[in-house]
């Protein structure tokens, strides 16, 4: 495929990039590969009754010229499966195209299976990019996120950590190197902010680009996180996997259930700047090119009949507020709320929801919130309101047909809550990024973190509570504070024999005139969780079974790979005042777990959150029935102090409701 700017070579029938010839660089893509092993779409899949994963680049067997004129070429590379075969039970419709005067190229794909095809699991999906390593050695995913970077061979020299993904960069060719750690997961981005990354050739000055205009074909949410471009130099444009999920986003196929999507069409923009003129002109570019893609979504030139149009999808308008009569005895506007339309399912399944399109947009300072360009269909409108626990889902599924513009009522989520706040730890918005992150091992650093916000990026944090916690951590309501005295995880300690103990952690807190006549609560919203068990006991250490348990939950591995989330957990417990409480209250969380990675976060306000990384609020709440003001002279009689202490989630200013 030609236009006068750029020139890419496909493999046929095969459909493998092999080459792109663009700035005067005979192959962008690394030539001393084999030709299968340059530019490609991928899966990853088993089946069922096998444990072995099957990493398969969608080899095509035949192409079609879909299109080929003075504006566009499509090209469609096909595989087709029948029954007589073993290898995987789908049809592959591989599109790529050209379009005049653009400098770049999109690929889309549709994936299809129809009714009684075997059952199978497929755990990935992507298309990935490998670019000549002596030409782009400067790496850039967002603007505090770039850098110069190691090459394959400077990894293949290190000295390999924990993991394999892990290396300890001993004699890099770029002495700068010396002493980093390299970790592929350290440049991951959430769905919602991975819209351009790629790299940068500074002779001649050349940009390589993925830029993905829409996330409506990605699977978990705005929030689930995935690779962007790494060391090799490697660029990916990921639409599925389990990575900070687990074993929830493996898609899985059963009792022969008929399946179609369409993943894309993503850009991969190229452009170049003059030899005299900054490189890093090259990533402002990109940006601004990632906003006139995004502006043109849905595109109109896919040829697939599967690819709706802008004039076959609807849109829908609303507004949420949030009802908290502890907080206010008006309706609170949701600002900043994460608002979706979903597959239909519980409230909060949209991070699990992994076979069908997503459509998100964040509700504006007055609650309004507008989701454009809606495939027709059946949904539920999901949403979650940083600032308050727990999940909303609208009770009426909403039904999307083409062209069609719903205007919805004013919506109304009640976060739960059985009473006034006693106490919390942390701020409820799905991370654990407010915590205390420790500085890294010293050796084990990646400089570009040294410096920023986002200490939680860094390697072997995991082992760092062992350094700086010879005793388990003791939190004192009312005088420890979160951001300095709350650890960001709560994971295992490590042992000098390379083995690793559970760890106790203790809320301290001042609980008078308990009445054993009511039931209290206590709400934990995790961020994360890694193979854990959070086990809770009350004013007694020796309990032989807990007052409460998780049980083992959680494989989405967020500590190890340097996430600050994965998947978001809520957990009520109720505490009855007849009970532990009437004692001096001590808060035990114990957790179980088997190596260093392992863990939970705790999320914030009114929660806990993360097997290694949320915000964690732990709120202690009195359930009461009344109404505000007779709760509040119910207090006064009782002698209870009439004050619920919170956290503004913008500013963290303590406020007195």
């Amino acid at each position: 495929m030609d236009n006068g700017i750029l020139n890419v070579t496909l493999s046929t029938p095969g459909g493998m990039i092999t080459g792109i010839e663009y700035n005067g660089i005979d192959n962008l893509l690394e030539y001393e590969y084999k030709e299968n092993n340059r530019g490609y779409w991928d899966l990853v899949w088993s089946k069922p009754d096998h444990q072995g994963d099957v990493f398969d680049k969608l080899e095509g067997t035949d192409v079609y010229v879909i299109a080929e004129d003075d504006n566009q070429i499509e090209l469609s590379f096909v595989r087709t499966w029948d029954s007589s075969e073993t290898g995987l039970p789908l049809n592959i419709d591989k599109r790529f195209v050209m379009l005049r005067g653009c400098s770049g190229f999109y690929s889309y794909a549709i994936f299809e299976r129809l009714e009684g095809w075997p059952a199978v699991n497929i755990s990935q999906g992507r298309i990935a990019f490998k670019l000549q390593h002596n030409l782009f050695q400067y790496m850039a995913v967002s603007d505090d996120r770039q850098r110069i970077m190691p090459t394959t061979h400077d990894r293949e020299k290190g000295l390999v950590l924990d993991y394999p993904e892990a290396v300890l960069l001993t004699n890099p060719d770029n002495s700068f190197l010396r002493g980093e750690v390299d970790d592929k997961y350290q440049y991951s981005s959430d769905n919602k902010d991975s819209r351009v990354h790629g790299w940068i050739c500074t002779d001649p000055p050349t940009g390589f680009w993925v830029i993905t205009p829409s996330n409506e074909f990605k699977t978990g949410g705005p929030v689930k996180q995935d690779l962007t471009s790494h060391a090799g130099p490697i660029s990916l444009s990921m639409f599925f996997s389990t990575h900070y999920a687990g074993l929830p986003l493996i898609i899985e196929f059963r009792d022969g259930e008929p399946w179609k999507k369409v993943f894309g069409p993503v850009f991969i923009y190229l452009n170049s700047a003059l030899p005299d003129e900054d490189p890093l002109t090259l990533w402002a570019d990109a940006k601004e090119q990632m906003l006139l893609e995004t502006e043109k979504w849905p595109y109109d030139f896919p040829l697939s009949d599967d690819f709706p149009y802008a004039d076959q999808r609807g849109t829908v308008t609303g507004r949420l507020l949030v009802r908290d009569s502890y907080i206010s005895e008006r309706l609170i506007t949701a600002n900043g709320a994460y608002i979706g339309l979903a597959p239909p399912g519980d409230p909060g399944s949209w991070q699990r929801e992994n076979k069908g399109y997503q459509f998100w947009t964040q509700s504006n300072v007055l609650g309004y919130f507008v989701i454009k360009n809606i495939r027709a269909g059946n949904y539920n409108l999901y949403a979650w309101v940083p600032g308050f626990i727990g999940d909303y889902k609208y009770n009426i599924q909403v039904n999307v047909l083409p062209g069609s513009k719903i205007r919805l009522r004013t919506l109304v989520y009640d976060p739960p809550r059985n009473g006034p706040t006693l106490w919390e730890i942390g701020i409820p918005d799905r991370t654990a990024a407010e915590f205390f992150v420790p500085d890294p091992n010293p050796m084990l650093m990646n400089q570009l973190y040294v410096s920023q916000p986002d200490k939680f990026r860094q390697y072997g944090l995991w082992d760092r509570y062992t350094d700086l916690y010879p005793e388990d951590l003791v939190y004192t309501i009312e005088s420890s504070i979160y951001q300095t005295d709350w650890y960001f995880a709560h994971v295992n300690r490590k042992l000098e024999n390379k083995t690793y103990e559970p760890t106790t952690w203790k809320i301290m807190f001042d609980l008078t005139n308990v009445d054993e006549s009511s039931n209290y609560t206590l709400q934990l919203a995790l961020a994360s969780a890694n193979e854990a068990e959070l086990q809770v006991r009350i004013n007694d250490e020796a309990q032989e079974v807990p007052h409460f348990t998780t049980n083992l939950i959680g494989r989405d591995n967020a500590i190890a790979r340097h996430g600050i989330h994965g998947l978001y957990w809520l957990y009520s417990v109720d505490v009855p005042g007849s009970g532990e409480l009437r004692r001096a209250p001590l808060l035990e969380e114990e957790l179980e777990i088997n190596s260093p990675q392992e863990g939970t976060s705790f999320q914030g306000q009114s929660s806990l959150c993360y097997a290694g990384i949320e915000d964690m609020k732990a709120l202690l709440e009195e359930a009461t029935e009344k109404e505000p003001r007779a709760a509040l002279k119910w207090m006064q009689e009782n002698g209870r102090e009439p004050t619920c202490s919170t956290f503004d989630a913008s500013s963290t200013r303590r406020s007195q409701n």
